[in-house]
């Protein structure tokens, strides 16, 4: 059953390649007008548009989806397999590192920043496969970088909103309206590094094979024939160079934008509000079922 969900992992991969082939136009000589639009759909306010960076965000999630299937399914206490060995790994060092960034109030945020890292990075490394990257798409790590926000402010507001209202005029109250734009920056300053990185990479990537090609055919001009055009430059070269543009950058901006996750979130916890509140809370419980107590006693009298 394992390999099932490795044959489905791959073919969700493959769809999104098969979807590229059949309805993105080939284009000639430099091409960075963004993701390919398939369809429109027209909606009250705003029509939303079906794009190929969508597309191949949802092929990257269901091969993740049974990715982590096949890494999980038939685990075992005894004579494991290598499959659960590397996912017991990956618990291990996730959750390792959350520790480590976050404390271990938050070892339940493993699967999110497992999540992030993996969605990320495999849909950096999908330029390797010919796919427009998800990453290149500024909506895509704007909704990422929004949920992000979400929970930075939950737990910002764990000890209650007047905490978190008052700590925008700290250390000074002349210093509220820099603490304000601090905060909205936050999220923004996040999608752009992350996307600004990852489709900087992809347009300079494009730009050296192009300027490889010319320089090519420029040096090689005096040969016969077919011979005079085909890019010889371009042979190894963007290769090497896809180390770092693909594989190197692409992974990097994963692990960036998950580290910033945890630093925010967990920066953002007033762990010492929040504990004071809780005593608090526990004390009136504790007092209210004292008294209810005492006045049980005092009905049976």
């Amino acid at each position: 059953m394992s390999i099932v969900f490795l044959i489905l992992s791959i073919l969700s991969m493959a769809a999104a390649i098969a979807v590229k082939v059949m309805f993105v136009p080939a284009s000639d000589g430099i091409d960075i007008s963004g993701a390919h639009v398939f369809f429109t759909i027209k909606m009250p306010i705003q029509d939303l548009p079906i794009t190929e960076a969508q597309v191949n965000s949802w092929c990257v999630i269901l091969a993740v989806l049974f990715l982590c299937l096949f890494l999980t399914t038939g685990l075992k206490t005894r004579n494991i397999s290598t499959r659960q060995m590397v996912a017991e790994w990956i618990v291990e060092k996730v959750t390792g590192l959350v520790r480590t960034n976050m404390g271990e109030y938050f070892e339940g945020f493993a699967p999110f920043i497992a999540a992030i890292l993996v969605l990320s990075g495999f849909s950096s490394l999908s330029s390797l496969l010919g796919l427009f990257p998800p990453t290149s798409d500024i909506n895509i790590i704007a909704g990422w970088a929004i949920l992000v926000f979400f929970l930075i402010t939950y737990y910002k507001m764990k000890a209650g909103p007047w905490i978190y209202l008052k700590s925008f005029g700290q250390p000074q109250p002349l210093l509220a309206p820099l603490n304000i734009i601090s905060e909205v920056a936050t999220p923004i300053s996040m999608a752009f590094r992350h996307y600004g990185n990852v489709l900087s990479g992809s347009i300079i990537s494009v730009l050296i094979a192009v300027g490889l090609t010319k320089l090519s055919n420029s040096l090689f001009s005096f040969l016969p024939g077919a011979l005079a055009d085909f890019p010889y430059l371009r042979i190894g070269i963007p290769a090497v160079l896809s180390i770092y543009f693909d594989l190197f950058s692409g992974c990097l901006q994963a692990f960036i934008f998950a580290i910033l996750t945890m630093l925010y979130v967990a920066g953002g916890f007033p762990a010492e509000e929040y504990a004071a509140r809780k005593k608090r809370r526990q004390e009136r419980a504790a007092a209210k079922a004292a008294r209810s107590q005492t006045a049980g006693k005092h009905a049976d009298n």
